[in-house]
């Protein structure tokens, strides 16, 4: 499934069950997995046993629910490898996330190359074509009819059909955002990428719909299946293309917005003074709290330090501290089209902005940004 720009997430709550970390990035469970399980157990139980006719309902459910782990396993080292290449590439990544209709690797930062969003978005593809060949070797190398062989073919086949699907030239598949990358590399305009893969986007849906029509036309064993999996997956197909699209559109109008203009000045104090000291002493200005090794801690929340300090004024304000994260972190030359993309698509209060040899030199606030789009917005 596709990698994403999407909204940082903490790695509980509105995500899911964390199954492990993957160089620091949170692998989650949605609940809606749980769900498109137990619809392709119920799916695929009468297929089964439409396979093997010697299996009881019970072991066809069996099988049915194994299968269910090994897709989503597949669909996990898919999104891996979308997400080891965007970090490689020094893209940032929130999360990985297995749902309802697979997996989203969620980037935070859009790559700001056409090579690297096609390396990233080629890479998903690449995995499932690799677990295909090797599934398809142990395809035949098992003796046949038999559950185990079941299981290995159905993996092949699955693996292959996510390969293929995931390269189909419509946004956000992985196919879409190739395209997207091949055109912006051969025109220099990325919108006329993402136009073409809105295009794209809607043709692949319309095939969708037309091969679950026909699946039910020509009564074939698992057209159930094929009509859940065909509606549910061109409705994702319409639904992220229509994503992509509003999310280009709000990328190619002017903000006029400075980062110089809007950023705080900064000052660093020790992440051991007293919480008290350090509202008083940030007086409108960006705090970042430094350890005595020199190693930055974080920036002063000033919500959770007026917390505390209401409590306990002497306690270290290390323990108001939010963490600089790599998507938290604004270049000075960043341009304000950038800017304003990062605070939207990042889930934080305030930024921290470096210069050129990566030395703090402002903050930048959320609620700034917004009183300068609101002020803006009322002098047009």
């Amino acid at each position: 499934m596709p990698a994403t720009n999407a909204r940082s997430r903490s790695a509980s709550g509105d995500g899911g069950l964390l199954l492990c970390r993957v160089a620091g990035v949170p692998v989650l469970l949605s609940p809606s997995w749980w769900l498109g399980a137990v619809l392709i157990v119920l799916l695929y139980t009468p297929l089964v046993g439409h396979i093997l006719p010697q299996a009881t309902t019970l072991t066809s459910a069996l099988i049915a629910a194994v299968f269910t782990v090994l897709l989503g396993a597949s669909v996990l080292l898919h999104e891996l490898g979308h997400c080891v290449v965007a970090l490689r590439l020094g893209l940032p990544v929130s999360r990985v996330r297995l749902f309802l209709l697979g997996g989203i690797s969620e980037i935070t930062r859009a790559p700001s190359k056409p090579g690297h969003e096609g390396l990233v978005a080629a890479a998903g593809p690449a995995v499932s074509l690799l677990l295909a060949a090797a599934t398809g070797i142990g395809w035949f190398a098992v003796t046949p009819h038999g559950a185990v062989w079941l299981l290995i073919a159905q993996t092949c086949v699955a693996n292959l059909v996510v390969a293929l699907f995931n390269v189909l030239p419509g946004l956000p598949l992985d196919g879409g955002r190739m395209l997207r990358a091949l055109l912006w590399a051969m025109t220099g305009n990325r919108h006329t990428g993402t136009n073409a893969g809105v295009v794209g986007a809607g043709l692949v849906a319309a095939a969708l719909l037309v091969y679950a029509l026909v699946g039910l036309l020509s009564n074939t064993g698992d057209q159930w299946l094929r009509l859940a999996v065909s509606v549910l997956m061109a409705w994702f197909v319409v639904a992220g293309a229509s994503a992509e699209h509003s999310s280009e559109h709000r990328k190619s109008r002017p903000t006029r917005l400075s980062l110089p203009k809007l950023m705080r000045p900064v000052l660093q104090l020790p992440a051991e003074s007293p919480v008290g000291d350090a509202l008083v002493a940030a007086a409108g200005r960006g705090v970042v709290l430094v350890r005595a090794d020199g190693i930055a801690v974080g920036l002063l929340d000033q919500t959770a330090a007026e917390r505390l300090a209401t409590r306990s004024p002497q306690d270290p304000a290390e323990r108001a501290a939010e963490p600089v994260e790599p998507d938290t972190i604004l270049l000075y030359s960043e341009s304000g089209e950038a800017v304003l993309e990062r605070v939207r698509t990042v889930r934080a209060w305030q930024f921290l902005v470096i210069d050129s040899e990566g030395r703090p030199c402002g903050v930048l606030r959320r609620e700034d940004v917004r009183n300068a789009l609101n002020a803006r917005r009322r002098r047009q």
